[in-house]
């Protein structure tokens, strides 16, 4: 049975792993077909895709870009992208340029709290396109102002924390939009984890499709077996196909690994039936 694994990250986002070292990983742990989606860039890509030559790992151009929907983020993943695709860059370059303002406000205000050299402490740890709140808990934590990367998140980057700052991301359909421009498939991420009642959830639903959306992650990492069901039945009634991601990050997080997955249900279809390849 081949092993699709179709939500990952590397260095050119918020993972740990180069492009090339995270194909490396997957093959050691038998993936078949696995989606580089970093956080509203592409510029793993490339290289990636020259580690994937010339082995049995059939690698997917993808990308998760950061979505504001009624007051608050969900994440939209975009699978067989164009990474060269004029609509899409224009887009993540609009993404980059709030990430680049939002990093130098967490600073500004960590720097009121007592922290200072925040900014380019968090730059340490970032790829050159990418900085995030990640990169900020990882200099929080190297300076002791925290245990780990969760009490980071806690005691500081949360809202009404002292180093809290507001998204406001692509709206929905844009991201469709982007996504769909550059040849690929729009997929809802780890719908179960944002915390939203069932009518909510359905809203989102309903509002994706009609941007052009066409699936969501019914299989994630750190998933409960019932959320599955959930999912699945979602995906039968809206008539989305089902998409399966781990959302791998990196090897510390030994909870969340390339290609270790719930099994798709029977009642989905899954996204991959309408690949190319």
């Amino acid at each position: 049975m081949t092993c699709y694994d179709l939500h990952s990250h590397s260095t050119a986002s918020d993972g740990s792993l180069e492009p090339e070292a995270l194909i490396a990983r997957a093959i050691e742990k038998g993936v078949d077909v696995l989606a580089l989606t970093d956080h509203d860039g592409t510029e793993g890509i490339a290289a990636a895709q020259r580690a994937a030559q010339g082995t049995e790992l059939h690698l997917i151009a993808g990308v998760e870009i950061s979505v504001t929907w009624a007051k608050g983020t969900v994440h939209i993943i975009g699978l067989n992208i164009d990474p060269e695709n004029t609509v899409l860059q224009q887009g993540l370059t609009k993404m980059r340029d709030f990430r680049v303002g939002r990093a130098e406000e967490i600073a500004a205000r960590l720097e009121k709290s007592g922290i200072s050299g925040a900014l380019e402490g968090a730059k340490k740890y970032a790829s050159e396109v990418m900085l995030g709140r990640l990169h900020f808990a990882k200099f929080l934590v190297e300076h002791g102002h925290a245990k780990d990367v969760t009490d980071v998140f806690k005691r500081y980057l949360v809202r009404n924390k002292p180093g809290y700052v507001p998204g406001e991301w692509a709206k929905l359909e844009d991201a469709v939009h982007w996504i769909t421009a550059a040849g690929g498939q729009a997929v809802i991420a780890h719908p179960a984890r944002y915390k939203m009642t069932a009518t909510k959830r359905r809203r989102l639903i309903t509002d994706f499709k009609e941007a052009g959306g066409i699936g969501f992650e019914v299989v994630s990492g750190r998933q409960h077996p019932e959320e599955v069901k959930e999912l699945a039945k979602l995906a039968q009634q809206f008539e989305l196909l089902a998409s399966c991601g781990s959302d791998f990050h990196t090897p510390d997080n030994t909870w969340v690994e390339l290609g270790h997955l719930a099994t798709m249900p029977e009642s989905c279809t899954p996204i991959w039936t309408v690949f190319d390849t």
